[in-house]
């Protein structure tokens, strides 16, 4: 995987990158009492393909590529630069990788398993005892706890997923699909899709995962479908629907072979994906005829509710909900390094290693082949080249109950992208229940 991208997005060696101390004004050396030549901009980039309103962004000069040129958007009234997180960066993938330690690339299939027979004792664990105390003060705590780690064996699967749980793509295969088969996700029509939001991150149109809803198809939903869309805590139920019927604008499902999510020749693996989710399915319907629909309903399909809010929670503030507006791509601003850029990493307190670091997303995106346990030494060694395009997660108490806050502020201004430009920025629609009264820049 890492050679494909680096093959597609990194084609020629990169030159030895000197600092530009004297090209363009930093906010360190800019002389405030004296005009700034306009003739200093003279090589920005042009403004009309942006469908944001000017802010304050910074002048980014590199030599990689699209870096070459200026990146400017406005100038702030007081005289400040500001940084413009919608500019090329000045560094290439090439460089983040060879700021990030060897071993951490290296795969151990025997940690990996270690982590699977972890969470499948925790989960019998867990459920044995729920059904021994029976108690309905016990019952709220385990509902939360099992569907926490019906998440974690989720993050398990997506890691075999990648190819990061081992280099034996056989015992990727089968880990993948007995820890996803289990909570009723076909793991190879998942895979194929989560590849596709993977090489499309950040791009208006092709990305897959939450992306933006340009503005013709948001406008022609009809008012329920919006405010179910964008009403907490409705979306976070979405992922099973998701699965069926993909997102508004897009055709397909995860189960279905002849779907355009798939080629000719990945269709036997969504057929043994489908299989493996239907037998787990006729399981349930067993249990739950010998044990009763109630018992189950608490020992399993609550759970299962817990994890799906898991699931979209996570991976919608992975791309969403930052303090500042993030920019969306597409046309020939997107490149695999560009979208990437603007996922964001999130700190779940006790939770980050209950789910394997997932919150260390940035890394992941850029480089899914390191294992999850090595994303965090990963991404401290990334940031200094990282730099200002690393946005630091706000650090969580116990239990991240802040990010519910970043959800909520989303929801009300994160609505959709204009149709045209190729740089974008979400708009709020002021006439949506819940919505902002002022559009959002």
């Amino acid at each position: 995987m890492a050679k494909m991208v680096l093959s597609q997005h990194v084609s020629r060696p990169l030159p030895i990158r000197p600092k530009p101390t004297h090209l363009i004004p930093t906010p360190q050396r800019l002389n405030l009492c004296r005009p700034f030549h306009p003739l200093a901009l003279r090589h920005h980039r042009t403004l009309t393909r942006v469908s944001a309103p000017l802010i304050n962004v910074t002048v980014d000069v590199g030599e990689h590529e699209e870096g070459k040129k200026a990146q400017v958007k406005n100038l702030g009234f007081n005289g400040e630069i500001g940084f413009d997180p919608g500019a090329a960066p000045p560094f290439g993938l090439g460089e983040i990788r060879a700021a990030i330690p060897k071993h951490c690339w290296v795969k151990d299939p025997w940690r990996s398993m270690g982590y699977v027979f972890r969470d499948v004792a925790v989960v019998i664990g867990l459920a044995a005892g729920a059904a021994y105390l029976n108690s309905w003060f016990v019952w709220p705590l385990y509902w939360v706890a099992q569907g926490t780690m019906f998440w974690a064996l989720f993050v398990l699967g997506h890691d075999c997923g990648h190819g990061s749980f081992s280099n034996n793509p056989k015992l990727n295969s089968v880990a993948g699909h007995f820890l996803h088969s289990s909570i009723l996700v076909p793991y190879h029509g998942w895979r194929i899709s989560h590849r596709t939001h993977h090489q499309n991150h950040g791009h208006v149109e092709k990305d897959e995962s939450w992306h933006p809803l340009p503005e013709r198809i948001y406008k022609n939903l009809d008012n329920l479908t919006k405010k179910i869309r964008f009403t907490v805590p409705f979306p976070m139920f979405a992922f099973p629907f998701y699965l069926w019927n993909r997102s508004p604008g897009k055709k397909g499902s995860h189960f279905h072979p002849d779907s355009d999510l798939f080629v000719t020749n990945e269709k036997n693996d969504v057929v043994t994906s489908t299989v493996c989710w239907s037998v787990m399915a006729t399981l349930l319907a067993g249990l739950t005829y010998v044990m009763g629909p109630v018992q189950m309903l608490k020992l399993y399909f609550i759970p299962y509710w817990i994890f799906v809010m898991w699931l979209d929670l996570v991976t919608y503030l992975h791309h969403h909900g930052h303090e500042e507006k993030l920019p969306w791509y597409r046309g020939k601003e997107w490149s695999y390094l560009r979208g990437g850029l603007t996922t964001l990493d999130r700190d779940y307190g006790w939770i980050n290693n209950i789910h394997h670091d997932i919150g260390t997303h940035v890394i992941h995106h850029l480089f899914p082949q390191i294992p999850h346990y090595n994303l965090i030494e990963a991404t401290k060694a990334a940031k200094p080249v990282l730099d200002k395009y690393y946005r630091e997660p706000q650090k969580s108490g116990p239990m991240p109950f802040h990010l519910f806050g970043d959800l909520t502020r989303s929801m009300k201004n994160d609505h959709y992208v204009k149709d045209t430009g190729d740089v974008l920025y979400y708009q709020t629609d002021p006439q949506l229940l819940g919505g902002s009264r002022k559009k959002s820049s």
